[in-house]
């Protein structure tokens, strides 16, 4: 059986790929009451033949972060929570139907980053219906209908398999205000005639083809030596803090690390990068720099196990004193990122004009999150 810079066909194993939830499930942090929030699933086919599907997915993850590093609603930077759901796959239980929840849904990136790197393929059979259901049900999707919330699926088998009607899915999605937006890994009519535009159409959503096989233009850039290195100072501005701390700091430099070795690697990585600049990247979990910034942390009350060796014989003001220092290199690393990133996504697009129309995962999600997302009273920066 056949069969995402991802969230498609496209938008985002472990050993016998997944047969338990990831070791640990990635906390979200609680936005402001006032603050909105944008909610993406991305369901990936992992059966055989889509190794083109997964890639793309690992790199372009970031480009579809990226598009709401600017975008405001109501005045207000929204919170990205991206879920990740892998099905088709031999791997997982047939009493699930051969779905499973990779990650609920998580403003953790890192963590995210981690498990698309990890998913593997592996024959089955392809339940469209049923991981629609699953995911429908199963997250926690925001209750506000100002919020975005949305379904990506990716898969290349017909859209009618399995004993869940698509139908029924595809109503019970967007009678919750949640739209599903098919993504067929294949011919533009085979995926019609297989009804992935039918569930699109149910759903309110767009159907999206796109070549999981097609090479990906990836551009060298003259800023990516330069935004290289400052990364390396921007990941020493983070202070790892109580039980996750080390693991977190390891996940962080880990995940630039694959990054770097993905096909493309200096474009991977400076999307990445690009991303921990902006709200969207935030560590509050591990993080002391990013704890701080809400308004009841309070240093005083760590113990002194829960902190950095470097930070235990300092008294309370001194630790204050501390974290602010980091905070203020951070912000002026991302300053400097930020304007660099800018400046090598105007080379980019000059350069991207040559190499005609993209049909990757990245530019089918990113198309369509701009114009659903708009739809919400999202604004994005012009390009």
């Amino acid at each position: 059986m056949k069969l995402i810079h991802t969230l498609a066909c496209a938008a985002l194993s472990l050993g016998i790929l997944f047969q338990s939830r990831a070791e640990s499930t990635p906390s979200v942090a609680k936005p402001a009451a006032d603050q909105p929030v944008v909610q993406i699933a991305i369901l990936l086919d992992t059966s055989n033949s889509m190794d083109g599907l997964i890639a793309q997915a690992k790199t372009q993850l970031w480009n579809i972060v990226n598009e709401f590093a600017t975008a405001k609603q109501d005045g207000k930077a929204p919170r990205v929570q991206v879920a990740l759901y892998q099905y088709g796959n031999n791997g997982l239980s047939k009493e699930k139907g051969w779905v499973q929840q990779v990650l609920p849904l998580t403003d953790d990136l890192d963590k995210l980053s981690e498990q698309l790197f990890a998913l593997k393929t592996n024959g089955g059979e392809e339940y469209c219906g049923w991981v629609i259901k699953d995911a429908v049900s199963e997250l926690a999707w925001d209750a506000s209908s100002k919020t975005y919330k949305a379904i990506f699926i990716a898969g290349n088998e017909p859209f009618t398999q399995g004993p869940v009607s698509y139908v029924e899915s595809c109503k019970g999605s967007i009678a919750k205000g949640i739209i599903v937006n098919t993504i067929h890994c294949g011919p533009e009519q085979q995926g019609i005639d297989g009804k992935w535009k039918d569930g699109a159409a149910l759903a309110d959503g767009r159907y999206l083809v796109i070549n999981q096989d097609a090479r990906i233009a990836h551009i060298a850039a003259p800023q990516d030596k330069d935004i290289a290195g400052l990364n390396s100072k921007l990941n020493s501005t983070y202070i790892g803090y109580g039980a996750g701390g080390s693991a977190g700091k390891a996940r962080q430099e880990k995940q630039d690390a694959n990054a770097a070795a993905a096909p493309g690697g200096s474009t991977v990585l400076a999307g990445r990068v690009a991303s921990k600049t902006g709200t969207n990247y935030s560590n509050a979990g591990w993080d002391l720099v990013d704890r701080a910034k809400a308004e009841d942390f309070d240093i005083s009350k760590l113990k002194d196990e829960e902190l950095p060796e470097e930070m235990r014989k300092l008294n309370a003001e001194e630790r204050k004193a501390f974290v602010a220092k980091k905070t203020a290199e951070r912000e002026a690393l991302q300053k400097e990122l930020g304007a660099l990133a800018k400046e090598r996504e105007k080379f980019v697009a000059e350069k991207m004009k040559e190499t005609g129309k993209d049909t990757s995962l990245g530019a089918a999600v990113t198309g369509a999150v701009r114009e659903q997302a708009s739809k919400k009273g999202v604004v994005f920066e012009k390009k």
